[in-house]
């Protein structure tokens, strides 16, 4: 039987970097590394049924939009290998009508926000105007499962009437009505953030939602505009939610306060910044992937 430290799997191509990353980093703490994508898929699961092959522990990037390879999860489950993410923790997060009745419960700063049920559940809600006065006009609506890419989320609704056909795009999905929440801009900065966790590593940086760059957050910045405050909500969330690897969205209002903007991106784009001008800076992709390989190890 061949035994591998770290299994890796993952069906999206701009991967590879981040990929070999993580291969890198674990060669050089003596790991075995072996890749499961979509092609060997269905051969490695009957290597492992076989018990030609066995695998310490699975970083899964895949399972949640390739059905396939919830599969190998569970046969990984019947064999206790430890998995990070579980399938089910990550479908659980990535809701944001559960995430919203969550994080608030916590007190974690989240917009003010109206949860509907799906189209295909009631296809005739009354919401007054009066409800909608407590948003604010004009409003975000959103699906609170998607695809990701910002999928059927309108940023300036006005009506009822929006909100009545917003909901038909997705019909089986819960929808967010949601305050709109403006960030305080000064000193050619936009107060929106992206917040990294990754297995006890709590990192931020600037992110431009309009244009979606992002910039590296100084100690010089943190301290001449209070930011702590990031990673703590950061590290609150990650208590909260249990997941061990994900993105957030988090934004400083004109008022001065701190707001979740959107909860758990369970599946983190790692994307480098030196080959794509939205991509996360390499040096953090670098220290998410070291974090991630050290927290194998003390695993194993």
């Amino acid at each position: 039987m061949q035994e591998y430290n770290l299994a890796i799997a993952f069906d999206w191509e701009y991967d590879q970097d981040f990929i070999r990353l993580l291969e890198f980093i674990a060669h050089r703490h003596n790991l075995s590394t072996y890749v499961i994508w979509p092609y060997n898929l269905n051969e490695t699961i009957q290597l492992i049924q076989n018990e030609d092959i066995k695998f310490d522990y699975l970083l899964d990037r895949a399972s949640d939009t390739s059905q396939d390879f919830i599969k190998l999860q569970d046969l990984l489950k019947t064999k206790k290998v430890p998995i990070l993410d579980r399938w089910e923790k990550l479908k659980w997060a990535a809701n944001k009508a559960t995430m919203h009745r969550v994080l608030s419960s916590e007190g974690i700063p989240v917009p003010q926000t109206i949860i509907l049920s799906p189209y295909s559940v009631n296809d005739n809600i009354n919401i007054s105007e009066l409800k909608l006065k407590d948003v604010g006009i004009p409003f975000i609506i959103k699906p609170a499962v998607t695809s990701g890419g910002g999928a059927g989320v309108i940023k300036k609704a006005e009506t009822v009437e929006d909100i009545i056909k917003a909901r038909q795009e997705f019909p089986n999905a819960s929808y967010l009505v949601q305050e709109r929440v403006i960030p305080l801009e000064k000193d050619e900065k936009r107060f929106w953030f992206r917040g990294f966790y990754s297995c006890g590593l709590i990192k931020a940086v600037w992110w431009n939602d309009l244009i979606h760059v992002y910039d590296i957050i100084t100690d010089e910045d943190i301290e001449r505009y209070k930011l702590d405050p990031l990673f703590e909500i950061v590290g609150r969330m990650a208590q909260t939610c249990g997941v061990n690897f994900f993105s957030t969205e988090i934004a400083l209002n004109m008022k001065g306060e701190f707001m979740v903007i959107d909860y758990i991106n369970e599946v983190c784009d790692m994307r480098l910044k030196s080959k794509f001008i939205d991509g996360v800076p390499d040096d953090l992709v670098r220290q998410i992937s070291e974090q991630i390989v050290s927290y194998v190890q003390c695993a194993l």
